[in-house]
C-alpha cells in the first residue's frame, strides 16, 4: 500500500518495522548499478507492537535511535522513509471496474470495500494501483488498512523527525526486490517468510492476489524445541542446518513441522485456484520463489516443490545490488534484509501523487 506525500528527488531510505525487530538500509541508485551505503538492525520489545498498531511508540523510536547512532554498517543519508506495515493486518482485493473518472472510479471502490471489508469505511485508509486496462475496464489492485494502525506509525516516523514519503506492504516492498532480481515473465507465487507469520502472493507483472498464513520461521523453532525438547537456541540450530534435509532428526521435524506446512500449502493451493479461474486457466504458475527468515531451512523448496509440483527456490536477489566497500551480512543474515531492500529499491519518482 503507497500512501505517498511528497514528490522530489531527494534519496530515501527504508524501515522495515517487524515483530520485533528494526531494519534500515539506504540504496543509491544510478543507470549502471545499486549500492547499498548503509544498512542495520536493532532488536525491540515486541510488547511495543499490538495487532499491528504501534501502542508504544517511544520503545521503537528508542530503538531506532541507537540503531541510526552506534550500530549502522556504512551510513543512512537521507530524513526521507518508506516504511513497510503489515500484509496480515491489511486488506487486499483485485477489481474489475468499467473505465470511470477517477471521482467516480474512487467512489466504486469505496462501495466494493463496504461489502467484504469488516470494518466502517472511515475507520480504514484505502489506496489502489490500476495492474492493466482495456477500452472499457481497470483491473486494479485495492489495498485498505486501519487508520489506527496507520496513524501509529506516522507518530512514530514524527518523534524521530523523519519524513514519510510511502507506506507500503511487506509483500509488496519483497516484490520489488524479487522483480528486480528475477525473471519477470513468468506468474510467480512468492512466500516471505516472516517470524510469526508467512506472506504469500501471485506476481503476474503485479501483485494479483496475497494471503498471510499463522507460522513463519519463529514458530518453526519454537515447534522443534517444544518437540524435541530442547532449548530454542538448538532448535535454531537444527532448523538451519538440517531442517527437513536427511539427518537423524528428519522424520521428527518432518512430523513436527508437517502441520504448519500443511496450512501453508493449503491456502497456497487455494490462491492457485483463484488466479486460475480468474485468468480462464491461460497462464499457468511457473516457479515459487521463497524468502525471509525461514527460507533458507534446508529441504523446504524441495517439499513445496513436491506438494506443488510447480519448481520452487529461495530467491537470490543480491546479484544486482552491491554492497561496495561495506561489509556485507553473511549469508543467513542476509534473508534478513529482503523487505527493507525492497524498500529502499523504491525509487524518489515512485513516490508521486
Amino acid at each position: 500500500m503507497n500512501i505517498p506525500l511528497i514528490y522530489n528527488e531527494k534519496p530515501i531510505f527504508g524501515i522495515d518495522i517487524g515483530f520485533s525487530s528494526l531494519k534500515t538500509m539506504q540504496i543509491n541508485h544510478s543507470d549502471k548499478k545499486m549500492e547499498v551505503i548503509g544498512y542495520g538492525v536493532h532488536r525491540f520489545d515486541e510488547k511495543a507492537i499490538e495487532n499491528g498498531v504501534i501502542v508504544d511508540p517511544a520503545v521503537i523510536a528508542a530503538a531506532a535511535k541507537e540503531l541510526f547512532t552506534n550500530e549502522l554498517i556504512g551510513e543512512i543519508s537521507s530524513r526521507r522513509v518508506v516504511a513497510t506495515i503489515p500484509v496480515a493486518r491489511t486488506y487486499n482485493r483485485t477489481m474489475l471496474l468499467p473505465k470511470l473518472s477517477k471521482k467516480d472510479l474512487r467512489a466504486a471502490i469505496m462501495t466494493e470495500a463496504e461489502q467484504y471489508i469488516p470494518l466502517q469505511i472511515d475507520e480504514l485508509y484505502i489506496d489502489y494501483e490500476i495492474i492493466s486496462e482495456t477500452e472499457k475496464e481497470f483491473e486494479l489492485l485495492m489495498v485498505a488498512a486501519p487508520k489506527t494502525m496507520i496513524d501509529s506509525y506516522m507518530t512514530l516516523f514524527e518523534m524521530l523527525g523523519l519524513e514519510v514519503t510511502a507506506l507500503e506492504t511487506t509483500i509488496s516492498a519483497s516484490s520489488r526486490l524479487v522483480a528486480n532480481a528475477e525473471r519477470g515473465d513468468v506468474p510467480t507465487i512468492l512466500i516471505d517468510f516472516g517470524s510469526m507469520s508467512s506472506d504469500i502472493t501471485i506476481f503476474d507483472k503485479a501483485m494479483v492476489v496475497t494471503g498471510t498464513v499463522a507460522g513463519g520461521s519463529d514458530t518453526f523453532t519454537s515447534e522443534i524445541a517444544r518437540s524435541l525438547g530442547v532449548t530454542k537456541q538448538v532448535a535454531h540450530t537444527i532448523k538451519t542446518k538440517y531442517g527437513l534435509g536427511v539427518s537423524k532428526k528428519q522424520a521428527e521435524v518432518m512430523s513436527t513441522l508437517k502441520p504448519q506446512l500443511d496450512l501453508l500449502i493449503k491456502e497456497i493451493k487455494k490462491m492457485i485456484r483463484y488466479y486460475e479461474d480468474r485468468t480462464n486457466a491461460k497462464d499457468k504458475i511457473g516457479q515459487v520463489i521463497t524468502m525471509g527468515g525461514g527460507a533458507n531451512m534446508p529441504g523446504l523448496s524441495e517439499y513445496i516443490t513436491n506438494e506443488l509440483r510447480i519448481p520452487a527456490r529461495m530467491c537470490s536477489p543480491w546479484e544486482n545490488i552491491s554492497f561496495g566497500k561495506l561489509q556485507p551480512p553473511n549469508d543467513i543474515e542476509k534473508a534478513m534484509y529482503i523487505t527493507v531492500a525492497g524498500l529502499a529499491l523504491m525509487h524518489p519518482r515512485e513516490a508521486v501523487l
